[in-house]
Protein backbone atom coordinates (compact mmCIF):
# COMPACT_ATOMS: atom_id res chain seq x y z
CA UNK A 1 0.00 0.00 0.00
CA UNK A 2 1.35 3.55 -1.06
CA UNK A 3 2.39 5.55 1.89
CA UNK A 4 0.96 9.06 1.83
CA UNK A 5 3.25 11.55 1.94
CA UNK A 6 4.18 13.80 5.08
CA UNK A 7 1.80 16.59 4.15
CA UNK A 8 -1.62 14.88 4.04
CA UNK A 9 -2.50 11.53 5.62
CA UNK A 10 -3.79 8.98 2.81
CA UNK A 11 -6.75 7.36 4.26
CA UNK A 12 -5.72 3.74 4.98
CA UNK A 13 -8.25 1.46 3.71
CA UNK A 14 -7.61 -1.52 6.43
CA UNK A 15 -8.43 1.00 8.96
CA UNK A 16 -11.77 2.27 7.32
CA UNK A 17 -10.69 5.77 7.24
CA UNK A 18 -12.90 8.50 5.61
CA UNK A 19 -12.22 11.78 6.66
CA UNK A 20 -14.50 14.48 7.40
CA UNK A 21 -13.75 17.91 5.79
CA UNK A 22 -17.14 19.64 5.49
CA UNK A 23 -17.29 22.78 8.17
CA UNK A 24 -20.87 23.19 8.50
CA UNK A 25 -21.28 19.43 9.07
CA UNK A 26 -18.77 19.39 11.34
CA UNK A 27 -20.66 22.27 13.29
CA UNK A 28 -23.74 20.51 13.31
CA UNK A 29 -22.23 17.60 14.65
CA UNK A 30 -20.64 19.66 17.33
CA UNK A 31 -23.73 21.11 18.38
CA UNK A 32 -25.15 17.58 18.87
CA UNK A 33 -22.49 16.37 21.05
CA UNK A 34 -22.57 19.79 23.00
CA UNK A 35 -19.44 19.27 24.96
CA UNK A 36 -18.82 21.51 27.90
CA UNK A 37 -15.88 22.05 30.26
CA UNK A 38 -14.61 19.68 32.13
CA UNK A 39 -16.56 16.52 31.02
CA UNK A 40 -14.89 13.64 30.57
CA UNK A 41 -15.19 13.21 26.54
CA UNK A 42 -13.71 10.68 24.90
CA UNK A 43 -12.76 10.78 20.77
CA UNK A 44 -12.99 7.05 19.42
CA UNK A 45 -10.81 7.53 16.47
CA UNK A 46 -10.06 11.17 15.96
CA UNK A 47 -8.80 10.74 12.54
CA UNK A 48 -6.79 14.56 11.26
CA UNK A 49 -8.27 15.78 14.41
CA UNK A 50 -11.57 17.32 12.08
CA UNK A 51 -13.83 16.88 15.45
CA UNK A 52 -11.32 16.78 17.93
CA UNK A 53 -10.38 20.84 17.24
CA UNK A 54 -14.06 22.05 17.65
CA UNK A 55 -14.90 19.87 20.55
CA UNK A 56 -11.51 20.87 22.47
CA UNK A 57 -12.15 24.40 21.48
CA UNK A 58 -15.96 24.07 23.80
CA UNK A 59 -13.86 21.57 26.17
CA UNK A 60 -10.54 22.66 27.17
CA UNK A 61 -9.17 18.91 27.17
CA UNK A 62 -10.56 15.55 25.85
CA UNK A 63 -9.08 11.80 25.64
CA UNK A 64 -8.42 10.62 22.65
CA UNK A 65 -8.31 6.75 21.47
CA UNK A 66 -6.43 5.94 18.29
CA UNK A 67 -4.86 2.57 16.48
CA UNK A 68 -3.01 4.39 13.63
CA UNK A 69 0.17 5.25 14.54
CA UNK A 70 0.99 7.99 11.96
CA UNK A 71 -2.25 9.90 13.18
CA UNK A 72 -1.49 9.65 17.07
CA UNK A 73 2.11 10.77 15.65
CA UNK A 74 0.56 13.60 14.36
CA UNK A 75 -1.49 14.56 17.34
CA UNK A 76 0.90 14.49 20.00
CA UNK A 77 2.97 16.58 17.36
CA UNK A 78 0.03 18.98 16.57
CA UNK A 79 1.04 22.86 17.93
CA UNK A 80 -2.17 23.49 19.41
CA UNK A 81 -3.81 19.79 20.09
CA UNK A 82 -0.94 18.05 22.14
CA UNK A 83 -1.40 19.89 25.07
CA UNK A 84 -5.30 19.75 25.35
CA UNK A 85 -4.95 15.79 24.54
CA UNK A 86 -4.40 12.20 26.35
CA UNK A 87 -3.45 9.90 23.77
CA UNK A 88 -4.15 6.25 23.64
CA UNK A 89 -3.05 4.56 20.77
CA UNK A 90 -4.56 1.44 20.95
CA UNK A 91 -7.13 -0.61 19.19
CA UNK A 92 -11.06 0.67 20.68
CA UNK A 93 -11.86 -3.00 20.01
CA UNK A 94 -9.84 -4.14 23.03
CA UNK A 95 -9.42 -0.95 25.01
CA UNK A 96 -10.93 -0.69 28.44
CA UNK A 97 -12.86 2.09 28.47
CA UNK A 98 -13.88 1.89 32.21
CA UNK A 99 -9.98 3.33 33.27
CA UNK A 100 -11.14 6.31 31.51
CA UNK A 101 -14.16 6.95 34.07
CA UNK A 102 -14.00 8.67 36.90
CA UNK A 103 -16.16 10.36 39.27
CA UNK A 104 -17.26 12.43 36.08
CA UNK A 105 -19.04 9.75 33.48
CA UNK A 106 -17.94 9.41 29.73
CA UNK A 107 -19.16 10.91 26.75
CA UNK A 108 -17.75 8.80 24.06
CA UNK A 109 -17.80 10.38 20.64
CA UNK A 110 -15.92 9.55 16.77
CA UNK A 111 -16.64 8.95 13.10
CA UNK A 112 -16.50 5.11 13.95
CA UNK A 113 -14.61 3.30 10.84
CA UNK A 114 -17.53 1.52 9.17
CA UNK A 115 -15.95 -1.89 8.75
CA UNK A 116 -16.07 -2.55 12.74
CA UNK A 117 -18.93 -0.31 13.83
CA UNK A 118 -20.98 -3.17 15.01
CA UNK A 119 -18.64 -5.07 16.94
CA UNK A 120 -16.99 -1.90 18.30
CA UNK A 121 -20.68 -0.89 19.44
CA UNK A 122 -21.61 -4.26 20.89
CA UNK A 123 -17.89 -3.79 23.06
CA UNK A 124 -18.68 -0.27 24.05
CA UNK A 125 -22.14 -1.15 25.50
CA UNK A 126 -20.58 -3.30 27.60
CA UNK A 127 -19.35 0.11 29.46
CA UNK A 128 -22.87 1.23 29.87
CA UNK A 129 -22.58 1.88 33.48
CA UNK A 130 -19.91 4.37 33.22
CA UNK A 131 -21.79 6.23 30.32
CA UNK A 132 -23.35 9.41 30.16
CA UNK A 133 -23.91 9.45 26.11
CA UNK A 134 -22.82 8.55 23.28
CA UNK A 135 -22.37 10.17 19.64
CA UNK A 136 -21.42 8.03 16.50
CA UNK A 137 -21.46 8.69 12.80
CA UNK A 138 -21.92 5.28 11.49
CA UNK A 139 -23.48 3.91 8.28
CA UNK A 140 -26.75 5.41 7.94
CA UNK A 141 -28.06 1.54 7.15
CA UNK A 142 -26.52 0.33 10.65
CA UNK A 143 -28.21 3.88 12.77
CA UNK A 144 -31.76 2.31 11.14
CA UNK A 145 -30.50 -1.17 11.77
CA UNK A 146 -29.87 0.21 15.67
CA UNK A 147 -33.54 2.34 15.65
CA UNK A 148 -35.39 -0.08 14.01
CA UNK A 149 -38.69 -1.47 15.20
CA UNK A 150 -40.34 -5.47 14.78
CA UNK A 151 -41.90 -6.02 11.70
CA UNK A 152 -39.60 -4.82 9.23
CA UNK A 153 -36.38 -5.40 7.24
CA UNK A 154 -33.91 -3.53 9.42
CA UNK A 155 -35.02 -5.11 12.86
CA UNK A 156 -32.38 -7.51 14.07
CA UNK A 157 -29.93 -7.92 16.95
CA UNK A 158 -28.31 -4.85 16.76
CA UNK A 159 -31.73 -3.55 16.75
CA UNK A 160 -32.65 -5.22 20.59
CA UNK A 161 -29.32 -5.35 22.06
CA UNK A 162 -28.85 -1.69 21.43
CA UNK A 163 -32.36 -0.64 22.50
CA UNK A 164 -32.05 -3.11 25.41
CA UNK A 165 -29.08 -1.26 26.68
CA UNK A 166 -29.44 2.58 25.23
CA UNK A 167 -32.19 4.98 24.05
CA UNK A 168 -31.64 5.17 20.60
CA UNK A 169 -31.82 8.61 18.77
CA UNK A 170 -30.58 9.25 15.32
CA UNK A 171 -29.21 12.98 15.02
CA UNK A 172 -28.63 13.74 11.30
CA UNK A 173 -28.29 12.07 7.97
CA UNK A 174 -24.40 12.95 5.98
CA UNK A 175 -23.95 12.19 2.60
CA UNK A 176 -20.44 10.62 1.23
CA UNK A 177 -19.19 14.41 -0.26
CA UNK A 178 -18.86 15.50 3.66
CA UNK A 179 -16.13 12.47 3.45
CA UNK A 180 -12.20 12.26 1.95
CA UNK A 181 -12.12 9.85 0.58
CA UNK A 182 -16.07 10.09 -0.18
CA UNK A 183 -17.58 6.71 0.82
CA UNK A 184 -20.17 4.41 -1.20
CA UNK A 185 -22.81 4.57 1.28
CA UNK A 186 -24.61 7.51 3.45
CA UNK A 187 -23.88 8.32 6.58
CA UNK A 188 -25.63 9.14 9.67
CA UNK A 189 -25.19 10.59 13.67
CA UNK A 190 -26.70 8.38 16.20
CA UNK A 191 -27.41 9.00 19.52
CA UNK A 192 -26.99 6.59 22.40
CA UNK A 193 -28.36 7.35 25.92
CA UNK A 194 -27.83 4.54 28.26
CA UNK A 195 -30.79 3.49 29.99
CA UNK A 196 -30.90 4.32 34.11
CA UNK A 197 -32.69 1.31 34.79
CA UNK A 198 -34.18 -1.39 32.70
CA UNK A 199 -37.86 -2.01 33.03
CA UNK A 200 -37.70 -5.95 31.93
CA UNK A 201 -34.35 -6.78 32.63
CA UNK A 202 -32.64 -9.91 31.04
CA UNK A 203 -31.23 -12.12 33.90
CA UNK A 204 -28.30 -12.77 31.82
CA UNK A 205 -27.04 -10.27 28.85
CA UNK A 206 -25.07 -13.16 27.31
CA UNK A 207 -28.11 -15.06 27.16
CA UNK A 208 -30.10 -12.63 25.73
CA UNK A 209 -27.34 -12.15 22.67
CA UNK A 210 -27.55 -15.93 22.17
CA UNK A 211 -31.43 -15.90 21.67
CA UNK A 212 -30.57 -12.83 19.18
CA UNK A 213 -28.11 -14.69 16.81
CA UNK A 214 -30.05 -17.79 17.15
CA UNK A 215 -32.90 -16.03 15.65
CA UNK A 216 -31.61 -13.83 13.11
CA UNK A 217 -29.30 -16.14 11.65
CA UNK A 218 -31.68 -18.47 10.07
CA UNK A 219 -34.49 -14.82 9.88
CA UNK A 220 -36.53 -16.18 7.14
CA UNK A 221 -37.39 -19.15 9.15
CA UNK A 222 -39.95 -19.39 11.72
CA UNK A 223 -38.67 -19.23 15.26
CA UNK A 224 -40.13 -22.86 15.90
CA UNK A 225 -37.14 -23.59 13.39
CA UNK A 226 -34.65 -20.86 14.46
CA UNK A 227 -34.86 -22.20 18.30
CA UNK A 228 -35.09 -25.88 17.62
CA UNK A 229 -31.77 -25.98 19.35
CA UNK A 230 -32.62 -23.93 22.37
CA UNK A 231 -36.61 -24.66 22.98
CA UNK A 232 -39.43 -26.98 21.87
CA UNK A 233 -42.18 -25.81 20.52
CA UNK A 234 -44.37 -26.41 23.56
CA UNK A 235 -41.78 -24.27 25.95
CA UNK A 236 -41.89 -21.62 23.28
CA UNK A 237 -45.80 -21.72 23.26
CA UNK A 238 -45.86 -21.90 26.97
CA UNK A 239 -44.30 -18.63 27.14
CA UNK A 240 -47.37 -17.25 25.10
CA UNK A 241 -45.59 -17.12 22.32
CA UNK A 242 -46.38 -18.39 18.45
CA UNK A 243 -44.05 -20.82 17.36
CA UNK A 244 -45.02 -20.06 14.00
CA UNK A 245 -43.65 -16.52 13.83
CA UNK A 246 -40.92 -14.75 12.38
CA UNK A 247 -37.71 -13.58 14.42
CA UNK A 248 -38.66 -9.97 13.01
CA UNK A 249 -42.05 -10.43 14.48
CA UNK A 250 -41.01 -10.96 17.72
CA UNK A 251 -40.65 -7.73 20.59
CA UNK A 252 -37.68 -7.26 22.37
CA UNK A 253 -39.84 -7.88 25.47
CA UNK A 254 -40.51 -11.08 24.13
CA UNK A 255 -36.57 -12.12 23.27
CA UNK A 256 -35.95 -10.76 27.35
CA UNK A 257 -38.95 -13.52 28.00
CA UNK A 258 -36.98 -16.45 26.18
CA UNK A 259 -34.03 -14.98 27.14
CA UNK A 260 -34.82 -15.57 31.26
CA UNK A 261 -36.83 -18.96 30.35
CA UNK A 262 -33.73 -20.56 29.13
CA UNK A 263 -31.62 -18.60 32.22
CA UNK A 264 -33.88 -20.45 34.55
CA UNK A 265 -33.15 -23.49 32.89
CA UNK A 266 -30.66 -26.22 35.02
CA UNK A 267 -28.54 -27.00 31.99
CA UNK A 268 -29.46 -25.32 28.86
CA UNK A 269 -26.89 -26.14 26.01
CA UNK A 270 -26.88 -22.62 24.50
CA UNK A 271 -23.41 -23.62 22.54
Amino acid sequence: MSKGSHLGHKAKKRFGQNFLHDDAVISKIVDAINPEPDENLVEIGPGLGALTEPVIERAGAISVVELDRDLAHRLRHHPFLASKLTIYETDALKFDFSQLSSEKPLRLFGNLPYNISTPLIFHLLTFNQQVKDMHFMLQKEVVERMAAAPNCKAYGRLSIMTQYQCQVIPVMEIGPEAFNPAPKVDSAIVRLVPHQTIKNPAKDITTLNKVCLAAFNQRRKTIRNSFKKLLTVEQIESLGIDAGIRPDNLTPDQYITIANFLSDQPINDMD
